[in-house]
């Protein structure tokens, strides 16, 4: 995936897999993207926020495939994108809904995420590299490392 808007994703935020930094730099631009458009008019475009959820849960699934790939234990982390991801379709009903605003849930959708990456996924990355996986798609020595994340 190629990046597009370099410099949407902090420099504090890359963590040297170019898979993941592409994808995290894309959801960066799609949420910037959904922001500008708000707040320029009154139009809320409910079917973006769903191309959003789907991308969050598109760089979910690269992250678990990565992780099996290198033989990484991961249930935990793909537990936190579980509920991240119930818990962001809960949020865009309300806004639907009209219960909360697009705003907050753009906040918290980037907050989450900001935070999601310097945690949980440096953690992730760590672990990677302590397995012997190639930053560019393969493994270079087996690994059963136990990999675990808070929400």
């Amino acid at each position: 995936m190629k990046v597009r808007n370099a410099g949407l994703l902090p420099e504090a935020l890359l963590v040297d897999l170019p898979e993941i930094d592409a994808q995290h730099e894309e959801i960066f631009h799609r949420i910037e993207a959904l922001k500008a458009t708000c707040f320029e008019s009154t139009y809320v475009p409910i079917e973006e926020f769903g191309v959003l959820l789907d991308f969050f849960a598109k760089h979910f699934a690269t992250e678990e495939r990565i992780a099996a790939e290198a033989g990484l234990e991961f249930a935990e982390h793909a537990r936190v994108h579980d509920d991240t991801l119930r818990l962001l379709h809960k949020a865009l009903g309300e806004v639907v809904n009209g219960a909360q605003d697009v705003y907050s849930f753009l906040r918290y959708a980037e907050y989450w995420f900001e935070r999601h990456i310097s945690e949980d996924d440096r953690l992730f990355i760590s672990l990677l590299q302590a397995s012997g996986f190639d930053h560019y798609g393969g493994v270079r020595r087996s690994a059963h490392s136990c990999f675990s994340a808070q929400a």
